[in-house]
């Protein structure tokens, strides 16, 4: 097709932009837990066929699930010798320069097959999993069926699935082929049918601590903030949510979020004015919704402030914690607060959804702040 890219300069539905790709990251942090739960049930000899791995988004669950799929397919079903079983395995690391480690890298591993949305005939990148992208499955069930070796099933994100593809993935997690191990990678598994939640076997993943994330994103390459404990509170310990914030600017944006706060109930309206023309030209789609979630961010800090009676710890932004304690300084204050923000994201909903113009939908929104803390 004219014009279209090569397959490699695609952006790819399981990468978040400016990370590394999973397959790629060596190690992973702060998930001691769940790698470890997962060697138990492999060194019990009662491996479960699927695996559910949940937890908020960007926190490593693919980074996870390549670990898992790299162990499995270099590690060939135990057989006892002449001395009994083998001793258990403790930890799921595999060279960098194993054979299936390179295979990996090449995406040449024939005992592995990763399923995400994937590309239509015009070259968008589909919204959904689609029931086309399950069932090539069967295919990879057929050409890998002759070797005898294992064989692992990435589907990431698994709440990407439509209900055609959910449904094709639930007949063959009723009947599994043999020796095939399948993981679901899932950031809110209450989208995912109840029938195959019920068929996996659960890891849950917990956000990292400060001193986890900072040991990440120095993996990945980014260059750390002046404040990183700001970084951290955004982040909520999701390494995938502070590379967002990194890559678009979004520590300066909340910054100029709080300052715009610090001024009401007056309103400091030249700078209410550029943050929300900051979010208007075309082609910044992305910074806009950033911009969203982190207004979205400061109303639920408000809303805590004023429940608990102190700021959440560490500050987002310098001063952020006397603004906070100042605009919500009671719980009547933070339930007002909380209702602002639902009505906020049903008004930003309906706003994209009639395309309303989202510099004015911004403006809006701030001056609904600004009423609330006139109150």
């Amino acid at each position: 097709m004219k014009g279209k890219p090569a397959d490699e300069d695609l952006p790819r539905a399981d990468q978040a932009p400016g990370a590394p790709h999973p397959r790629e990251t060596e190690q992973l942090f702060g998930q001691a837990e769940a790698e470890a739960a997962f060697l138990t049930a492999f060194n019990s000899d009662r491996l479960h066929h699927g695996w559910l791995l949940t937890g908020p988004q960007g926190i490593g669950k693919a980074t996870l699930a390549w670990r898992i799929a790299r162990f499995l397919l270099a590690t060939p079903p135990a057989e006892d010798g002449l001395f009994g079983a083998p001793p258990p395995v403790e930890t799921l690391d595999v060279s960098p320069e194993h054979p299936v480690s390179h295979r990996i890298q090449a995406l040449a591993e024939p005992g592995l097959a990763a399923i995400t949305r994937s590309y239509n005939d015009k070259g968008k990148l589909r919204d959904q999993i689609v029931v086309d992208d399950i069932r090539s499955l069967n295919r990879f069930f057929g050409l890998s069926a002759t070797d005898g070796g294992r064989r692992v099933v990435i589907v990431d994100a698994a709440d990407d699935m439509n209900t055609s593809a959910a449904n094709a993935l639930l007949k063959m997690l009723e009947e599994p082929p043999a020796r095939t191990t399948m993981l679901l990678i899932s950031h809110q598994p209450s989208r995912l049918l109840p029938t195959i939640r019920s068929r996996c076997r659960t890891l849950r993943l917990s956000p990292l601590s400060p001193d986890d994330m900072q040991s990440a994103l120095t993996q990945s390459g980014a260059e750390l903030p002046e404040h990183p404990d700001h970084l951290a509170a955004l982040a909520a310990g999701s390494v995938g949510s502070a590379l967002r914030l990194l890559n678009l600017g979004g520590l300066k944006i909340y910054a100029e979020l709080v300052q715009i706060l610090a001024s009401m109930p007056r309103l400091d309206r030249p700078r209410a004015m550029a943050l929300a023309e900051a979010a208007a030209p075309r082609g910044a789609a992305e910074k806009f919704e950033l911009l969203l979630t982190l207004i979205d961010v400061a109303l639920a800090r408000l809303a805590r402030t004023g429940a608990t009676g102190t700021p959440p710890v560490p500050e987002a932004a310098v001063d952020e914690a006397t603004t906070l304690t100042r605009l919500s300084p009671s719980p009547q204050a933070a339930r007002a607060w909380a209702d602002l923000a639902a009505e906020v994201t049903a008004r930003v909903r309906h706003g994209q959804a009639v395309n309303l113009d989202p510099a004015a939908l911004v403006l809006d929104t701030v001056f609904k702040m600004q009423k609330n803390a006139s109150h």
